[in-house]
């Protein structure tokens, strides 16, 4: 079976020997049963009898191994696992006295549960969490994930239970591996939505929260990846954790790109007014790299600080004014779009810096106000913004300015004064609805990806949606709502809509009511000339 042969007309055999006392053939027995369970589903009903016995054999190890059996063997034939009791049997093991047994039937409960969302397979009390903290001492540590998980899965009654429970998976924050470290998060993220906000224990539990995270990022970067996705998450959510902790996240030269991006996004979740010099330097440093995806976020980067911190506007600005003058092309590009943005939050705050682009645009707002004024002066500015500019920025620009107005005056009234949205949130946050389902599976796949599992699971619609608890008790009148940050003056973070969202330009001009804007022969007739159809092909 090993090498690839087929030997599946031997399983009849194989399945009587499932009666021996000897360990070795047993464990081998197994592997047989395991591996041909899929491919041979009818022939698998046969071990259905010697599994009733192996969940209660004395043997440890058989118990274990039964365990996981019966969840394979749900797989082929749900109903003949629940008409043969196997289901009482595997909660039973829960309270078995080895824990991975207990680990085992709680890893083959979870399992089974997937598919069977509102069934309460495991029954979960506060005898059986007792069971399972118990046997978290001693699991092995993908024992202790399959645990962990579980405990995630329950509502403790009050805060007083809550805090019980933390206080005994607190110290799986310290395993070596990663994969227990993000599971002990999860249940402490978790039950932290239960504890009164701003009590010692509450305020002790987010501070030790922060150092096992710092200590993932110094794993391999396929590992810090990981963690950064989970904490970019844990940062949205309660950023107090990681709040004196920004300089872990500042970028090192030899970090892969995936690695450098992710950095930069919880940097500025975590920019304040405390830290936001430092976080400028880096911005600032890292705009002079030579990947051109990484400066261009860091330049938006720059931008972000200054919607998000009202108090360091004017030297991002500042330091935005010094990266255009390097003259890089991209560069130069994203600083003006984010300047442009700025201007949309401070209005008439820095208008001493206006480039061309903006000139040109409030010039083309002025003649849709004022056509009968202005006419010469648009002209005038759009022949020179279309033969005379080096810029091709400009230059296309001036063109669709051009055609827009010669061919539908109307249209481009409502293109060029339509109203900008506000920019005061950010847009890039995940929905709180999803964000708080999403906290409920840090360290899977869908804290990676941020979606949920029925996002990119095939066959996964009837996975059980999870959210975090609702606190019970009474809060204070200073106490704020569950899921606000608390215990800090820590700015939410807000950021500025990615550029896809800004169809609009620099000036946030007040805006009339639409006026007919005659047609300009003249600039029709040079619309057509320098642009020859071109915009209609």
């Amino acid at each position: 079976m090993t090498v690839g042969k087929d030997v599946s007309s031997l399983f009849p055999d194989v399945v009587n020997c499932m009666q021996t006392d000897n360990l070795e053939l047993k464990k081998l027995v197994y592997l047989y049963l395991m591996n041909y369970a899929k491919s041979q589903p009818d022939m698998a009903i046969m071990a259905v009898n010697s599994f009733v016995k192996c969940l209660k054999d004395e043997d440890p190890y058989v118990r274990k191994t039964a365990a996981v059996c019966v969840a394979k063997l749900h797989d082929i034939n749900a109903q003949m696992v629940e008409d043969q009791g196997f289901l009482d049997s595997l909660r039973d093991l829960i309270a078995d006295s080895n824990p991975m047994v207990v680990a085992n039937a709680v890893a083959a409960l979870s399992e089974i549960s997937e598919s069977h969302p509102n069934s309460n397979l495991l029954d979960l009390n506060p005898q059986n969490i007792n069971k399972l903290l118990t046997a978290l001492n001693e699991c092995t540590e993908w024992g202790q994930i399959f645990i962990l998980d579980c405990l995630s899965n329950y509502n403790p009654k009050d805060d007083r239970e809550a805090q019980s429970i933390c206080e005994r998976v607190t110290p799986r924050l310290s395993h070596a591996n990663s994969a227990v470290v993000l599971s002990a998060v999860k249940v402490l993220m978790k039950f932290l939505e239960l504890l009164p906000k701003d009590s010692d224990y509450y305020n002790m539990l987010l501070k030790k929260l922060a150092p096992p995270l710092v200590t993932l990022l110094s794993g391999e970067p396929e590992v810090q990846y990981v963690a950064l996705r989970n904490i970019n998450l844990i940062v949205q959510k309660r950023p107090e954790i990681l709040k004196q902790e920004i300089k872990v996240f500042f970028v090192k030269y030899n970090d892969p790109i995936y690695v450098k991006l992710e950095k930069l996004d919880i940097m500025i979740r975590l920019a304040s007014q405390a830290n936001i010099a430092q976080v400028l330097a880096e911005l600032k440093e890292y705009a002079t790299e030579v990947d051109v995806d990484f400066v261009r976020k860091a330049v938006r980067a720059i931008g972000r600080c200054a919607i998000k911190v009202e108090q360091s506007a004017e030297r991002c600005v500042s330091t935005l004014l010094d990266l255009i003058q390097t003259k890089v092309n991209y560069v130069v590009q994203e600083a003006i779009v984010v300047i442009r943005d700025i201007f949309r939050k401070y209005p008439n705050k820095y208008v001493k810096i206006l480039v061309q682009l903006t000139l040109l645009t409030a010039i083309v707002k002025l003649f849709l106000k004022k056509p009968s004024e202005t006419q010469e002066l648009v002209q005038q500015v759009l022949s020179l913004a279309t033969q005379d500019s080096d810029n091709p920025d400009l230059r296309d620009r001036g063109y669709i300015y051009w055609r827009l107005l010669s061919t539908d005056p109307v249209t481009a009234k409502e293109v060029v004064l339509s109203e900008k949205p506000l920019i005061s949130e950010e847009t890039d946050l995940i929905e709180p609805t999803l964000l708080d389902e999403l906290i409920c599976h840090i360290g899977s796949l869908a804290s990676v990806y941020h979606k949920p599992p029925n996002a990119f699971v095939e066959g996964s619609h009837g996975i059980h949606r999870k959210h975090l608890p609702i606190h019970h008790g009474s809060t204070d009148a200073g106490d704020s709502p569950v899921g606000t940050t608390t215990a800090t003056n820590l700015e939410q973070p807000q950021v500025i809509p990615s550029q896809g969202d800004l169809l609009g330009d620099l000036l946030n001009l007040d805006l009339g009511p639409p006026v007919n804007v005659p047609q300009v022969s003249s600039m029709q007739m040079g619309a057509v000339d320098l642009l020859g159809g071109g915009l209609d092909s």
